[in-house]
């Protein structure tokens, strides 16, 4: 391999590594809870549920693990006609 091939692979490597550890520390348990709570607004109340679950399961140790939870215990309330 030449030395300026070697460069390239190298320099592309690096670009493709930044951008998937950007998609990773991105705030995707952000973006679910709002998507969640304008599902709420719709009254699509089974896929706000849904969305607060995965939270739950995929992001257990964010901040929003926690306001999803209290968001779930509301909406099996509001079913259970409490």
């Amino acid at each position: 391999m030449m030395p300026g091939t070697l460069r390239v692979l190298i320099v592309v490597f690096a670009v493709v590594f930044s951008l998937a550890v950007s998609a990773c520390t991105g705030n995707q348990a952000e973006d679910l809870f709002k998507t969640a709570e304008f599902e709420e607004l719709q009254n699509n109340r089974d896929h706000a549920k849904k969305l607060y679950e995965d939270i739950l399961k995929r992001y257990p140790q964010s901040g929003y693990a926690q306001k999803a939870e209290a968001k779930l215990s509301e909406l099996n309330n509001s079913d259970n006609g409490d």
